[in-house]
């Protein structure tokens, strides 16, 4: 098997970064990941929603608080960290709560992205933007194949539609202002993370660990609903590389690699809501067990995926963990730490484990120390 591609550390080393929602679940993984880089993260965030929460119990830095619905304020940290790339993961991420608050949806996802847009605008030090959506962002057909970077945008429900807009909008100001400005943009798409230290509500794994931790049988809306899963390192990944080509393309080191991109397992490897929840059970042991949940809900795509064949072509990019790995990563990662290992500790381990990938593509996690 081929060296799998991973961050360059001759790269990141000295590099100035200015990550948005690093307090979120994805955000904190990522800023661990930029420290043992050697690069220089600033942060924009809100406070963590949920107690516990990774970012707490990772670094903790209470710097780099605000909402991106302040301009003003976002500017003007932005021109403080000088950052030389920009990664933009803030958002409101939950699709239900975008049912229950669409307005607040829209207003950060939408107009919060237009906020980072403007404030990149501004600051000369910028050469690379990455924007991260969804996987959610294409138009819902209602079929069974991936999605490519090509297919139409659309959106359903308030979320989905929200970062259809924040995908246009990036797109926009790329052609309007940033490319002019020797900034080189990009939006990713990926969905449907697992890891470690994700204690978001109305997410399958971390609804069912939370239950199973308390001996409680966990209630499920879309048992059927499928869904390529992925270990949240897999799309962090990607976006480092292409953050990287980004970087090199505005400065003249390498080809374009602008526009959009997915990151997501093979299709194949999709499986239902229900399957999830048994192997995620069957791990736990104990007795874990799950139940459908009573009435409908809102609606839900049956099956959604997205071919991430451009990435491997273009970045070297592609999964190192099977979907049974990326599920004994986790339960295995939420053990310790009820045991007792420090949430930062694990998170290093684990991303140490996945860079080492190419020597070893499916690596086990160490046991917890007896």
């Amino acid at each position: 098997m081929e060296a799998l591609v991973s961050p360059d550390p001759a790269f990141w080393a000295g590099k100035r970064v200015f990550l948005t929602g690093q307090t979120g679940f994805k955000g904190a993984w990522l800023w661990q990941w930029l420290l043992r880089l050697g690069a220089h993260p600033a942060g924009w965030a809100l406070d963590p929603e949920t107690s516990p929460n990774l970012w707490s119990e990772t670094d903790g830095d209470e710097a780099g608080r605000g909402d991106l619905r302040d301009a003003e304020g976002l500017r003007a940290a932005m021109r403080e960290a000088a950052p030389d790339i920009v990664l933009h993961l803030a958002a409101q991420a939950l699709v239900l709560r975008s049912y229950r608050d669409p307005a607040g949806t829209v207003a950060s996802n939408v107009l919060g992205t237009m906020n980072l847009l403007e404030a990149v605008r501004q600051a000369p030090s910028v050469r690379a933007l990455l924007c991260v959506t969804t996987d959610k962002v294409y138009l819902d057909r209602g079929h069974a194949h991936p999605y490519r970077e090509e297919d139409p945008l659309g959106g359903r429900d308030p979320y989905s539609a929200s970062k259809a807009c924040a995908e246009i909008l990036a797109a926009a100001w790329r052609h309007s202002f940033l490319d002019e400005a020797g900034v080189a943009v990009a939006t990713a798409r990926a969905g449907n993370v697992i890891g470690g230290g994700d204690w978001s509500a109305d997410r399958l794994v971390p609804d069912c660990l939370a239950a199973f931790g308390r001996g409680e049988t966990v209630s499920i809306r879309h048992p059927a609903a499928t869904r390529p899963w992925q270990h949240v390192l897999e799309p962090l990944c990607g976006y480092l590389l292409l953050a990287e080509s980004l970087h090199r393309a505005a400065t003249g080191e390498g080809p374009a690699v602008q526009g959009a991109w997915n990151f997501g397992p093979d299709p194949r490897e999709a499986r239902p809501v229900s399957w999830i929840a048994d192997r995620i059970a069957a791990s736990w042991g104990e007795g874990a067990q799950w139940r459908r949940r009573d009435g409908a809900g809102p609606r839900e795509t049956g099956f959604l995926a997205v071919d991430a064949a451009k990435a491997r072509r273009h970045l070297g990019w592609q999964p190192r963990l099977s979907l049974d790995q990326a599920l004994d990563w986790t339960v295995a990662w939420h053990r310790r730490h009820a045991a007792g290992v420090p949430a930062v500790d694990l998170v290093r381990e684990q991303i140490a484990v996945y860079e080492a990938l190419p020597a070893a593509p499916f690596a086990a996690m160490p046991e917890a120390a007896e």
